[in-house]
């Protein structure tokens, strides 16, 4: 028999033949089921909707419109991935729990004359939103390629939308010419100097510390500005709190009413205490801050603070972190303090757990703030969920 065309084959079997093609076309297209997450695993490799770890390191939470964004430094592979290589990563989430990738809100300059040049150091970007002139501002901690940490700058970048892009348009050391509102005259006025000092961590060292040494020694550049946090207080102000001082002293510093500047208000907390990583938040007419000693990469004890005032004065308590590990703050270090939207006095305390020698495999640590005795407390949990705050006496 002679063979038939093709075009024959087609005609008299096309409806079987397309319904075949219909459903191998709908089996190779067909997306795998989605995995998501319905709670909590401090510690753990957390996934986004495409199932990838999420990168959001040193990261910080701004509430649009029912959605949670989260802004964080990308890392990438290796000790390599310490310096920025992309910028920082945006997320965003209407639970909590599971995550959308959103793209890179800050990409790194490939121009070698711009401060946030790739291989800079970027750490700890925080986002808020201004009402006044309707633009997302972006603060991080900045450190210029090549010079290590000595810069010690700020970073300051700006967008119309809350994903992104954001146009960087300056870094500098705050409050140039400027003295903290808590410093007396005899204190500005003193003439001792580093160069007094052959030896630090003396006695007399300290007490020159306390007494402002750094803010005497970097008053016309600016204070130094590493480990920093933004809050936004009911009244709309803004403030940069961030560790000074060469990490011996945090700041509390008010921004101007567009959030892109300083006003030159600002005070110093806990002078010579060698605080860093702060994370603050406000509940019944009172300021908590959790904040973290200085050993580099390796974490320590967390330590509190708390005052009926911005300004002060600040009252430092013990460890708000209870139970095994609680003196390595379960591993982690605190970068924010989240209020969960919907749900009153109920706050989460956003950690990280650092992995130096492979920056991207950095975990995350989320713990629900407790209250006892009128502090906040600090328990590890395996896994949990928001529900856990609808049995707190907060």
């Amino acid at each position: 028999m002679k063979a038939k065309s093709i075009r024959t084959l087609l005609v008299d079997f096309s409806p079987f033949f397309f319904l075949l093609l219909f459903l191998s076309s709908g089996c190779q297209t067909q997306e795998p089921v989605k995995k998501y997450n319905h709670s909590f695993k401090p510690g753990e490799i957390w996934v986004d909707s495409d199932s990838v770890h999420i990168n959001a390191h040193g990261g910080g939470i701004l509430i649009v419109n029912d959605t949670y964004y989260w802004f964080g430094e990308h890392k990438t592979e290796g000790k390599r991935g310490n310096s920025a290589q992309v910028g920082v990563q945006c997320y965003s989430s209407k639970d909590l729990y599971n995550w959308k990738n959103e793209g890179v809100a800050l990409a790194v300059s490939e121009d070698p004359n711009s401060d946030i040049v790739k291989g800079c150091v970027l750490e700890r970007p925080k986002v808020i939103y201004n009402a006044v002139n309707q633009k997302f501002v972006m603060y991080f901690h900045l450190e210029l390629k090549g010079k290590g940490y000595s810069a010690a700058r700020v970073g300051i970048a700006v967008s119309d939308e809350v994903t992104g892009p954001y146009n960087f348009i300056r870094s500098l050391r705050p409050n140039a010419g400027q003295w903290p509102v808590d410093m007396t005259v005899e204190q500005r006025t003193s003439t001792v100097a580093l160069a007094d000092f052959p030896e630090w961590w003396t006695e007399e060292w300290m007490k020159a510390v306390h007494d402002g040494l750094f803010i005497r020694r970097d008053f016309e550049g600016g204070q130094m500005s590493r480990d920093m946090t933004l809050y936004v207080d009911d009244d709309g102000k803004a403030y940069h709190i961030f560790a000074s001082e060469e990490n011996l002293t945090l700041h509390i510093a008010e921004l101007t009413d567009d959030y892109l500047d300083y006003t030159g208000k600002y005070i110093r907390v806990a002078p010579g205490g060698h605080n860093e990583a702060p994370a603050i938040f406000k509940k019944d007419g009172v300021y908590y801050m959790i904040t973290s000693g200085c050993t580099g990469w390796a974490p320590n004890a967390a330590r509190l603070h708390t005052a009926e005032s911005i300004w002060g004065p600040w009252t430092e308590h013990p460890n708000p972190c209870v139970g095994d590990d609680s003196d390595l703050t379960f591993h982690s270090q605190s970068t924010y303090i989240l209020p969960v939207s919907g749900k009153n006095n109920a706050f989460i305390f956003m950690a990280d757990r650092w992995n130096p020698s492979n920056a991207i495999d950095g975990r995350y640590v989320w713990l629900p703030i407790q209250f006892e005795n009128g502090l906040p407390v600090l328990k590890w949990l395996d896994e949990w969920t928001l529900d856990v705050f609808d049995d707190l006496k907060n």
